[in-house]
């Protein structure tokens, strides 16, 4: 049924525990997973055409952006290896990370996106928003959320 998992993840506790179940959920159903996180932008900041910051900033910022990424990534593909999953991880970096993870799963050719949801409800969920709601709202490939 489902071959290519996309798995996006923040870090969190939650996260975690959900990529362990779309772990057990690839290696039941035989499929694999790309691993995700969306990683903040750095846009370059001028004030009449002179830069902000110095031209290492913005570098500093991404490299540091994508170890914490790989912070994340690497030790859910190990986990995943562990199990039998093929497995690959990918960042992006994007302003919106609902967006992110959409156009990640087109990228990779994923045929579900398997993602947590932390339940907000009410003022909460109105105040805060909800990236899974909106992958659910904006997206064409099938989506699996859980809580």
């Amino acid at each position: 049924m489902f071959k290519h998992l996309l798995v996006p993840t923040d870090g969190s506790e939650l996260s975690r525990h959900t990529a362990a179940k779309a772990i057990a959920f690839a290696r039941e159903t035989g499929a694999r997973i790309t691993f995700f996180t969306a990683l903040p932008d750095f846009p370059v900041s001028f004030s009449e055409g002179y830069g902000i910051t110095d031209p290492g900033t913005r570098a500093r910022l991404v490299a540091s952006a994508e170890a914490q990424g790989r912070a994340i990534l690497d030790p859910l593909v190990a986990a995943a290896g562990a199990e039998g999953v093929a497995a690959s991880a990918v960042t992006t970096a994007c302003d919106m990370a609902h967006e992110g993870i959409i156009a990640a799963a087109g990228a990779h050719a994923c045929d579900l996106i398997f993602m947590a949801s932390h339940g907000r409800r009410g003022i909460g969920a109105l105040l805060l928003g909800s990236e899974t709601q909106k992958v659910l709202t904006h997206s064409r490939i099938p989506v699996l959320v859980h809580r």
